[in-house]
């Protein structure tokens, strides 16, 4: 089973590129972010045209997730939104369960610039998703994560660190909330299997940073760990971030195997 996140930095701008990557890598099921669409202009039918059944939260001009189930096995909602701030209209997360696997989508807030209100805003949503997660993590139940974070870990995830010292995505506050998951016990499917590999996820448009590989690692996907034995690849389709009008992240995948096995290493 595929799983796959994706950035799409517009989805109606830049559906063509999302197509041949769903056509091409065909992965299982596939989280979107920042869709930037309102709710009634996304675009079910071409997807469901490639085998695809969708759950969206659409906003306009700004944010929007996405869930999108190729086969036999649609998305079922679980949850829109996360519980903390009813006055939060922004939309960021979205869950569904697809078969026996729950999946949460998300797009955590840039925060930018820092300090200020913005990055005031982007702790306490990290606050309230590490809430849900450990009611999730405590449950046992299979779970994945997986979406834009924008928060770059360590430096080990970012072509030269020093500047990106000041920025919201490598603020050490960010970073430990990210930390936070992590001790909860969800697995970094990528770096889990490539330890020693620098991935990145991300690269600006411009200063020629994807011909120069001067990218950062923020599109993350976590793993339960009932799903740890499970899990037996990870990687990034980076040759998408070089095609014509691509976003400027590229798509994150795992692979888990459909019975329990021993991971590659172990």
């Amino acid at each position: 089973m595929r799983i796959a996140t994706y950035n799409v930095n517009g989805i109606n701008g830049r559906l063509a590129v999302l197509i041949d990557w769903l056509k091409e890598t065909r992965p299982d099921v596939a989280c979107l972010q920042e869709l930037k669409s309102p709710q009634e202009r996304f675009p079910a039918a071409a997807l469901a045209k490639l085998g695809y059944a969708a759950l969206w939260h659409g906003q306009k001009m700004w944010n929007g997730v996405a869930i999108l189930a190729r086969g036999a096995v649609a998305p079922v909602e679980t949850r829109r939104g996360l519980a903390g701030d009813p006055d939060d209209s922004q939309s960021r997360y979205l869950e569904a369960a697809i078969g026996d696997i729950g999946v949460g989508c998300l797009y955590a807030p840039n925060g930018n610039p820092a300090p200020g209100p913005k990055f005031d805003y982007k702790l306490r949503w990290l606050d309230r998703l590490i809430d849900h997660a450990r009611d999730v993590i405590a449950s046992g139940a299979p779970f994945i994560f997986a979406g834009d974070f924008n928060v770059i870990p360590t430096d080990f995830d970012v072509y030269a660190p020093e500047r990106w010292v000041g920025d919201a995505l490598f603020r050490p506050e960010g970073q430990a909330a990210y930390r936070r998951l992590l001790e909860q016990g969800w697995i970094d499917a990528v770096r889990s299997l490539h330890p020693d590999e620098r991935m990145y996820t991300f690269w600006h448009y411009f200063r020629n940073a994807f011909a120069r590989d001067a990218g950062i690692r923020i599109d993350h996907v976590l793993v339960s760990p009932s799903l740890a034995s499970r899990l037996v690849a990870a990687g990034v389709d980076r040759g998408f971030r070089a095609r014509e009008k691509a976003s400027d992240h590229a798509p994150v995948w795992i692979e888990l195997a459909d019975r329990k096995r021993r991971r590659r290493g172990s």
